[in-house]
């Protein structure tokens, strides 16, 4: 296969600029539409190939370290020759033109929806106002007064272009421009809608209803295709997505699909022992706390979690003890304490194995169960 840059003639530093303008200045020389020789329209075929795989980066860099520079059907991205004569020249051939379409896909719409942690436990539902473009009631996306309709125009006769002739350095080229008078379209509304001024649609609010799914997180994007905005001329809709935040919540925690929390107890009932009740995100809790809990043991109670976003199989609610040390005792509660001491005769204070302090202690706790 012939090497792209001696086809193209410049050489393998070559900018950008350097290869486009050698390209343009072949593509004139060899064009089928100039150069109708056999030979001609080979060596604008290896010309346009090289081209396509020199002006983009990426196959550059994979041509230049000798891997494949793809297969050799023509320019990639462009529908052929006379789409490449098109970018470079402004021209086309005759006879392919067509007319833009009126009906455009509407535009995507973007909205930003913030969950309490408690609606991620079991999903929520969202009636959400939209500020959008809807279909015109009253030319229902025609673009024209009720009782009138586009016509064709009498410039173009409908094909949506004219035909000019360019003197060049290629001689005469005949081109194909978009018709100034119908911008394209091929036709003209002599009568446009008073509601919608032509366009098909207009702004307004509607309400979209939403089920939000359970296990969803901050960052997480939901997308309900057709529920964006419409499109030009009563075109589709386009997709309306939800951008989701999760707040903070001031007692519970989320890691993963388990919920998190801190239970402060008192000494006596780490002593002694227990049994409360809490309120959790999604309903009371009771809890047994055994007889010399200690500070950092965690306490899971099964299925009290976040059902996760592909799945029913709740995580679980696992608290971390803390066992509250009073600062202030009056005389007898002191006396009391100082009494215990002596009766369970403690040992002293003394250095133990080294730990990552209380939070990290905990932190693990949560992690590992």
């Amino acid at each position: 296969m012939a090497d792209h840059y001696e086809v193209l003639g410049v050489p393998r530093d070559a900018s950008q600029d350097d290869i486009k303008k050698a390209y343009r200045k072949l593509a004139r020389q060899l064009h089928p539409d100039v150069n109708p020789g056999e030979d001609a329209a080979e060596r604008f075929k290896l010309v346009t190939h090289a081209y396509d795989v020199l002006s983009d980066s990426e196959q550059r860099r994979r041509y230049d370290m000798g891997g494949d520079s793809g297969g050799f059907g023509g320019a990639q991205g462009f529908g052929g020759f006379s789409d490449i004569f098109d970018t470079f020249f402004g021209g086309g051939g005759a006879g392919r033109v067509r007319p833009r379409s009126r009906t455009e896909r509407g535009q995507d719409a973007l909205v930003r929806v913030t969950l309490e942690l408690r609606e991620v436990i079991f999903g929520a539902h969202r009636d959400i106002e939209v500020d959008t473009a809807v279909l015109c009631e009253t030319c229902e996306g025609g673009c024209c007064q009720p009782g009138t309709s586009p016509v064709t125009c009498d410039i173009c006769h409908g094909s949506g272009h004219v035909q000019r002739t360019v003197r060049s350095l290629l001689g005469n080229v005949v081109t194909n421009q978009p018709c100034a008078t119908c911008q394209g379209y091929g036709t003209t509304i002599p009568y446009p809608c008073a509601t919608c001024q032509g366009q098909g649609r207009v702004r307004a609010r509607r309400t979209v209803s939403v089920d939000i799914p359970a296990g969803v997180e901050t960052g997480l994007r939901l997308q309900l295709p057709g529920s964006g905005e419409v499109g030009p001329a009563g075109g589709p809709h386009g997709d309306l997505y939800l951008e989701i935040t999760v707040a903070a919540d001031e007692v519970f925690s989320r890691d993963g699909d388990d919920l998190l929390a801190t239970l402060d107890v008192s000494m006596p009932d780490a002593i002694l022992g227990t049994t409360t009740r809490i309120e959790a995100l999604d309903g009371p809790v009771d809890l047994e706390l055994r007889a010399g809990v200690q500070a950092g043991d965690v306490l899971t109670i099964k299925g009290r979690g976040i059902t996760p976003l592909r799945g029913n199989q709740r995580g679980d609610l696992r608290i971390g003890v803390h066992v509250v040390t009073p600062t202030r005792l009056d005389h007898k509660e002191r006396a009391l304490i100082e009494e215990f001491a002596k009766k369970t005769k403690a040992p002293a204070p003394r250095l133990s194995e080294f730990q990552q302090g209380l939070f990290a202690k905990l932190r693990d706790r949560f992690r590992n169960g």
